[in-house]
């Protein structure tokens, strides 16, 4: 421990280098439930790319694990520190280099926050469109090292589609550059998909070319009751089939309406056994909510209200906001990430129904119904050790069951420690290996994030 503290010091200031306990047990967890973090030897905070690759050179050189962190809000576990681990935060790396709206593309340091880039962007007429619900706290470190996605994915994308290139810090200190910053490029293998989504197992991103797009505009929305679950998926078959491409699309199960009605009194009726939330933002947005109303009373939609503005678009939408606050108030959650086909979405909602019902759970459903990403989330009293267990198995028993539907065990989330037994069943023993080699490729000695995804 003298010995790592005393090397790091040797090209760190004093500041960067944090070993007192307390500061360390509070950056020990992400807000991931249910995974357990060892107890690190040291904080780092580096402010340039060479502290960085000091960092990576000494653990190199010690055989030191290093578990990367943005800003600790991912809900997989990718950020716990492991035992005698560097804890390498990069939370002072925060700058917005680069925007050029000619090219279209911003050049940013990890640390950087998603809001902060965005409302930087919109200065320029432009728009960074990944949108993470924690989008005011997430760095876009983070999100690239998890693949995040957000409510607009259904027209715009996730992370991965907008990250040109990179600059990696390597295992031993190295850094390289990957990707490019024109519109076009298929020059060798695609490196920078490859470490977008690696949860930083593969390499430290120390920097990112990021695409941007024109700024939409305003969304309109509509708001669609439901009197079941079934009858809502049947509408977002028809939005889809019929050719729309909404630039929002989510639906709220009625446990996730009866939540948020308790907490915001919004009025939504009780009956309400799902809500669809639709919205555009294209020049045709006006017609485009009107077609879809008469979509979704086909479905047979029990209400539907469009907004006439976007201040009555908001409101409407302020529901979706408030859906995992109203839940967390419920008691201790557990949020899964599982993605389906579209076409199978009624299927996995009417089987967490299920499985709720078998273990005697409140499970409420929120999701980006436009790309069949569901977000169950599991409600238990973690003072009950019985209610605990059978939570930890309804949170499996929904990844298997979206396995079955041809889905994936998470969307956006990342696998983390959480589901890192999941992704070889989801991946089978080939695939599994063939991934194995890869971290092997780049980190020959497992030092980064060890214990993370494989």
């Amino acid at each position: 421990m003298t010995d790592l503290v005393d090397r790091l010091l040797r090209e760190l200031p004093a500041a960067a280098v944090v070993t007192d306990p307390d500061v360390l047990a509070s950056y020990r967890y992400d807000m991931a439930g249910f995974c357990a973090a060892g107890e690190p030897a040291v904080l780092v905070l580096p402010e340039s790319v060479e502290q960085v690759q000091h960092v990576l050179r000494t653990a190199t050189e010690l055989r030191v694990p290093v578990v990367p962190q943005g800003a600790r809000t991912g809900l997989s576990g990718a950020a716990n520190a492991v035992d005698g681990c560097i804890l390498l935060s990069l939370l002072k790396l925060n700058r917005i280099l680069e925007i050029d709206p000619v090219n279209r593309i911003a050049v940013v340091q990890p640390g950087v926050l998603n809001a902060e880039l965005s409302r930087a962007v919109a200065e320029h007429g432009l728009a960074y469109p990944p949108d993470p619900s924690s989008w005011e706290s997430c760095t876009i470190g983070g999100n690239i090292g998890t693949g995040a996605g957000g409510l607009c994915c259904v027209k715009y994308g996730v992370t991965s589609e907008y990250v040109l290139g990179l600059e990696v810090v390597l295992a031993d200190g190295q850094l390289i550059s990957t990707g490019r910053r024109t519109a076009k490029g298929v020059a060798g293998y695609d490196l920078t998909r490859l470490l977008v989504g690696s949860e930083g197992t593969l390499g430290v991103v120390v920097e990112a070319v990021l695409a941007l797009r024109p700024a939409p505009e305003p969304q309109l929305a509509l708001a669609a009751e439901f009197p079941s679950a079934d009858a809502a998926c049947e509408a977002v078959c028809e939005v889809m089939a019929g050719g729309f491409t909404p630039s929002l699309m989510e639906l709220m199960d009625g446990t996730t309406v009866r939540a948020v009605n308790a907490m915001a009194r919004m009025g939504l009726p009780e009956s309400t056994r799902a809500l669809l939330l639709v919205a555009f933002d294209g020049p045709g947005q006006v017609a485009e909510i009107a077609a879809v109303a008469e979509l979704c009373r086909a479905a047979g939609a029990s209400e539907v209200v469009p907004a006439e503005n976007q201040a009555e678009s908001e409101l409407l939408l302020q529901a979706r906001r408030l859906s995992l606050p109203a839940l967390d108030r419920l008691g201790t959650t557990m949020i899964d990430d599982v993605a389906v086909p579209r076409s199978r979405m009624a299927e996995m909602l009417r089987g967490v129904a299920e499985i709720a019902d078998r273990y005697a759970l409140t499970i409420g459903v929120v999701s980006h119904a436009g790309d069949g990403n569901t977000h169950p989330v599991v409600v238990f009293d973690a003072a009950d050790p019985a209610e605990t267990e059978r939570a930890k198995v309804s949170f499996d028993e929904i990844m298997a069951l979206g396995l079955r539907l041809g889905g994936t065990i998470t969307g956006e989330h990342g696998v983390g420690l959480l589901k890192r037994d999941w992704l070889a069943r989801e991946l089978g023993p080939v695939g599994l290996e063939l991934q194995r080699r890869v971290k092997a490729a780049f980190d020959p000695l497992g030092i980064l994030n060890p214990g993370k995804t494989l």
